[in-house]
């Protein structure tokens, strides 16, 4: 199993700009790269000292906001890749006085963290199982088609907190329907590549991803379809956010626990244990936000009320 993924990560420069100065961020804006370049560059040198290759890094959509691609490689060295990365990212910046942040979406003004998970199949000849002579073979069809069955389910360890349902907004890069279709943003499930780079993006998953969790949940639905023979949906067309008559992403933590629990699937795949634990653990994340008072509640409600 060959996966790629694609980080956005935020960073927020805390301390670095004189008081009550504006920073403003332009994608391809080669002076707006150069004010970060302190911190980029040592997260360059040090993070290929640590052995991890980055395919590419950008500026992204927000102020601050970088995207990484790491270059593909076996599942479970790739999770390992993930975890090093982000927390060798948090460490070179905190030595600079500065912090980075995962979180899916840290301002509702602006676009969320991701974490995009490129997924293909080659077999023990290294030979890639999702593409043939004649195009995409069966094995690719009967997983992708379990993707999409198990879509709802395995949400929850694509989106872990109760913060990670706030990125998925109509028209913010983040999809929020369950639905596959060919280089289309507004799908959860993308089809890129021809020949031996097809491969499945599934765009569901924020930066605040468990990348063992996630690649887990990946290949336990797409093998789920293929165990079953299942057959794939046609294509989706179009703009997936002006649709509601598909399959949508679980809206709150509390949805996709509910639909964790539920999940034969994911029970078979990886144990009634493994699964209470997280049911567990996400009832108990929303546990605790529902007792909090935030600052909007305040705001909002202070003298209202």
């Amino acid at each position: 199993m060959l996966l790629q993924h694609f980080l956005h990560l935020l960073k927020q420069l805390i301390g670095c700009a004189k008081a009550g100065a504006q920073a403003f961020h332009a994608v391809g804006h080669v002076f707006e790269t150069t004010k970060r370049e302190p911190l980029m560059r040592a997260i360059r040198n040090h993070m290929d000292a640590a052995d991890i290759p980055v395919q590419e890094s950008k500026g992204e959509w927000g102020p601050g906001q970088e995207e990484l691609n790491l270059v593909y490689a076996e599942a479970l060295e790739m999770a390992d890749r993930h975890v090093i990365y982000k927390n060798g990212v948090k460490e070179i910046a905190w030595l600079q006085g500065k912090a980075v942040s995962f979180m899916a979406k840290w301002r509702p003004d602006l676009a969320g963290n991701s974490c995009h998970i490129h997924g293909s199949l080659w077999d023990a000849d290294d030979r890639p199982m999702f593409s043939g002579g004649h195009g995409e073979t069966e094995l690719f069809r009967q997983f992708l088609a379990g993707l999409l069955a198990v879509g709802g389910d395995m949400t929850y360890f694509l989106a872990p907190y109760v913060n990670s349902y706030k990125r998925f907004q109509v028209g913010s890069f983040a999809p929020t329907n369950l639905v596959w279709s060919r280089d289309n943003r507004t799908s959860g499930f993308r089809v890129l590549g021809h020949g031996p780079a097809t491969r499945i993006e599934c765009r569901v998953g924020g930066a605040d991803v468990n990348p063992y969790l996630a690649f887990a949940a990946f290949l336990a639905a797409g093998l789920h379809g293929v165990e079953q023979k299942l057959p794939l949906q046609p294509a989706f067309q179009g703009d997936a956010y002006k649709s509601g008559e598909v399959p949508s992403v679980p809206p709150t933590l509390r949805d996709a626990v509910d639909r964790l629990e539920r999940s034969t699937v994911l029970r078979q795949a990886l144990g009634d244990e493994v699964i209470d634990h997280y049911v567990h653990a996400g009832r108990w994340e929303q546990s605790a936000y529902d007792k909090a008072v935030t600052d909007w509640e305040l705001v909002r409600y202070f003298e209202r009320a």
